[in-house]
């Protein structure tokens, strides 16, 4: 039988793994034994929580972030092909393969000829397009937008322009400089263009909102170090 490659999601917020996520996540977990995994230390934190009763030290964890090497990653999956073991990737937050290094696993494993199986899990770029209530025909997710501010206001521009045309535009920032992005963005934006705000996603102080640059210029939330995705939209 072929191996498969799970990629698992994981929680966006501490404590929430069991009302946030799927029977399916844990069934998986507890017979899988191979895992790669973006942050070591979190991810058996994260299994611990699960209760599977697999014992940790049974199991094992190969390093993928954004600073392995490729070759490393391939050997790795080739060897579970050719054991006809399965893996599953788990991410540092979120479901892994989107804005997240499990998406080279994803496809290496089918360069292998592995399966590759996704399972369903909370993704805050997913949430916050939801609740923004902008087009979800047509959004584009550009990632992280350029630390130089003369380049991130020019950055801001083009999404601005592309949100008007009707393409919803969906970004983020590193927590820690969320409020500095904010501040871009009221500033740079005009004042009628349309601002959704998603914040601590499925966490009990979760935040979502869209409203006009204009009204953000006068509550402005505080962000610092609170995981946040942004978007800009029509309605």
């Amino acid at each position: 039988m072929m191996p498969t490659l799970f990629l698992i999601p994981t929680v966006l917020a501490p404590e929430t793994a069991f009302s946030v996520l799927s029977p399916q996540v844990r069934d998986v977990i507890s017979r899988t034994d191979v895992f790669f995994a973006e942050n070591l230390r979190t991810t058996r934190r994260f299994i611990s929580e699960l209760k599977t009763g697999r014992k940790i030290e049974d199991l094992t964890f190969f390093e993928l972030h954004k600073d392995t090497p490729v070759a490393d990653t391939r050997r790795q999956i080739a060897e579970l092909k050719q054991s006809g073991r399965d893996a599953g990737v788990i991410s540092e937050a979120g479901c892994p393969g989107i804005a997240d290094p499990g998406a080279v696993a994803a496809r290496l494993a089918h360069e292998a000829g592995m399966q590759v199986a996704p399972l369903s899990g909370p993704s805050s770029i997913l949430l916050t397009l939801m609740g923004s209530g902008f087009n979800g025909q047509s959004f584009a997710f550009s990632g992280y937008l350029p630390i130089d501010r003369n380049e991130r206001a020019t950055a801001i521009r083009q999404l601005e322009k592309k949100a008007l045309s009707g393409q919803t535009q969906v970004f983020m920032e590193t927590p820690y400089r969320n409020n500095a992005l904010l501040e871009d963005l009221v500033n740079v934006c005009q004042p009628t263009t349309l601002l959704c705000i998603g914040s601590q996603l499925t966490a009990p102080d979760e935040f979502v909102s869209t409203q006009r640059i204009a009204q953000w210029r006068n509550s402005r939330p505080d962000l610092h170090k609170k995981p946040t995705i942004f978007a800009l939209g029509t309605f």
